[in-house]
């Protein structure tokens, strides 16, 4: 079986992002880039089922701008078999649903068995693509999976939901979206890195596809989120009462 994993090329998560001065986005200038951390448990994921004989073949799948290669390395390091970067200019955001109109064209191209995609991008956090990959697919979906089990010709999937944990049973081929406590990912090692380099990696542009990635969202206004306000120390549950009132909540 073969297995398709995308991944995005985002803003470092230990990295604080800064909002550009006009309020258009976030400034990415000089800012450390890696891959989204739930697509890194994508990556891993992938890789365990390849090790226990479930898997074939691994191939990871990236849409950004060339320095999306350096991402895509990344994941070849860490052991998928081979790369498919569809490449757009400096600074064009592609959006979710152009993003899974490329991904579906890329699963009718290779048949994969299994997509495992992180439930969401740390960026945007739209939390779309895995779920609007399904749809134009026609395959069955499991998000936000905390296990993943396949067993012949399905997959069971056991997800985390408000009131606990779900587990479901898809036929195969099939989506699979990750949650973080999925796995732990793997550190690729140096003799891995240094094979990375010469594992098969196409260029590819969303015109080879047949997608429009022109934007379809407009961005009107990006800010901080508002400063905290400190906290008061009361001496007494009297004292709290008194508060409450004065601030006019109890």
């Amino acid at each position: 079986m073969k297995i398709i994993v995308p991944v995005k090329r985002v803003i470092d998560y230990n990295v604080k992002p800064r909002v550009k001065a006009d309020g258009t986005g976030v400034d990415l200038a000089n800012v450390k880039m890696s891959m989204n951390p739930f697509d890194e448990i994508a990556v891993e994921e992938g890789i365990r089922l390849k090790e226990k004989g479930v898997a074939t073949e691994l191939v990871a799948v990236s849409v950004g701008p060339a320095k999306a290669q350096e991402t895509l390395r990344t994941a070849l390091a860490m052991g998928a078999d081979r790369a498919i970067l569809v490449q757009v200019d400096d600074g064009v955001e592609v959006e979710p649903l152009a993003v899974a109109k490329i991904l579906k064209a890329i699963v009718d191209e290779e048949q994969p068995g299994l997509v495992i995609a992180g439930k969401q991008a740390i960026d945007d956090d739209s939390n779309q693509v895995g779920q609007m990959l399904a749809a134009l697919t026609g395959r069955p979906q499991g998000t936000f999976a905390s296990k993943v089990e396949v067993s012949g010709d399905s997959v069971a999937v056991t997800r985390e939901v408000d009131g606990g944990l779900e587990t479901v049973s898809l036929k195969l081929p099939a989506i699979v979206t990750t949650d973080l406590r999925l796995n732990e990912p793997r550190y690729a090692s140096l003799p891995n890195i240094m094979k990375a380099k010469s594992k098969p990696l196409a260029t590819k542009t969303p015109a080879d596809y047949g997608v429009d990635i022109a934007a379809r969202l407009k961005t009107l206004k990006v800010s901080e989120p508002p400063v905290r306000v400190a906290g008061i120390k009361v001496a007494d549950v009297d004292a709290l009462v008194a508060k409450l009132k004065e601030l006019g909540v109890a």
